[in-house]
């Protein structure tokens, strides 16, 4: 058993995987899209969105998809555990971009590296880096 997140994006499902890849979390390994290869599409305003794709990288799985019902992002973080300080700094940066840190980046009382943001596309993302 493995317990993986998805996230459902309205429309920005391929922006959001490829502003992930682009930060070095890992790439898209298996996309389907709606209307294409005999998928299907309700709704043709979806054709050519992203129905379901697999998201891969060193200690990352995660699957996404562009639902035109999708809910906002909320109740529910990706928690990263970090080993490099550096890493930590410089990959919550790249997520942070066009988004809005909730915790800094900071030593917390715990005595990790720690901070929290929601990224450009409404996910919610913690990375914790043991002192």
């Amino acid at each position: 058993m493995q317990l993986s997140n998805y996230l459902f994006f309205t429309t920005t499902c391929e922006q959001a995987l490829t502003f992930y890849a682009q930060c070095g979390l890992g790439q898209i390994t298996e996309v389907l899209r709606f209307g294409v290869d005999g998928m299907p599409v309700h709704n043709e305003a979806m054709r050519g969105k992203i129905m379901h794709a697999k998201f891969e990288g060193p200690g990352v799985l995660f699957f996404a998809s562009d639902n035109d019902d999708a809910e906002p992002m909320r109740g529910s973080a990706n928690i990263l555990q970090m080993n490099d300080r550096q890493l930590t700094k410089q990959l919550f940066e790249q997520l942070a971009d066009g988004g809005v840190v909730t915790t800094a980046l900071d030593m917390q009382i715990w005595g990790d590296y720690y901070g929290k943001l929601t990224d450009r596309f409404g996910v919610q993302w913690m990375l914790n880096c043991a002192a």
